[in-house]
């Protein structure tokens, strides 16, 4: 059977194909997705002292907010891709210091993966019922990453994680080495639900605020 593409048939075929696309591929604004992680060194030995590590993830529209715990410490980020403007709130040694960044400090800070390029290896996984696909990738400083992820997901904000930002869909597991230094997240849950506001508030009190070239020289910029 022969059909131009002005025919119906031929409009029948394109709106399937859409439509499947569609439904293979959803594209989310808001999500709240948490990673359980552990750090090990070169020989496998698991670092001491970071239990109960967690990597929480938060997206809402143009908002992003990153969270990593320990027993050791705990760190978040809040940034603001319409902006460029980031925060930083970090315990250390007892202090709550918040740490503000501006467009620059923030390109700075994540300088490294810039320019990440991700290549599918043809490893594939099921994760919490979504399909993924094995991707590796280097850093300028010569780190590499290896991530699990699923083109079922793809986050519009692109900017959530400096990492990722090359990523055509959303990583579920993922592995960064650099040099005998391992650390490995594996999906623990997730929400597609709307996102509270106020995860995105910053502290207007109870922390010691500086900009991010003092905490540079404080060692903490991180």
């Amino acid at each position: 059977m022969i059909f131009t593409y002005r025919s119906p048939l031929y409009l029948f075929f394109l709106c399937i194909l859409l439509q499947s696309s569609a439904q293979a591929q959803r594209k989310i604004s808001e999500l709240a997705l948490v990673y359980d992680y552990s750090v090990t060194i070169e020989g496998g030995n698991k670092l001491e002292g970071v239990g109960n590590a967690s990597h929480t993830i938060y997206i809402k529209g143009n908002k992003s907010r990153s969270e990593m715990t320990n027993a050791l410490f705990s760190s978040t980020s809040i940034f603001d891709s319409n902006t460029g403007l980031g925060v930083i709130l970090k315990e250390v040694s007892g202090q709550k210091l918040l740490i503000r960044m501006n467009p620059d400090n923030w390109t700075e800070k994540n300088r490294m993966y810039d320019g990440i390029v991700f290549k599918n290896t043809g490893e594939t996984k099921v994760i919490a019922g979504y399909n993924c696909v094995r991707a590796t990738g280097q850093t300028v400083t010569g780190a590499t990453v290896s991530v699990y992820y699923t083109r079922e997901l793809v986050p519009e904000n692109r900017t959530y994680d400096p990492i990722f930002k090359t990523l055509d869909g959303l990583p579920l597991e993922y592995e960064l080495t650099n040099g005998n230094v391992k650390i490995l997240y594996r999906f623990s849950k997730m929400s597609l639900n709307p996102v509270p506001a106020s995860k995105f508030d910053i502290p207007t009190s109870g922390y010691r605020e500086m900009n991010y070239e003092e905490s540079k020289k404080m060692n903490i910029g991180g």
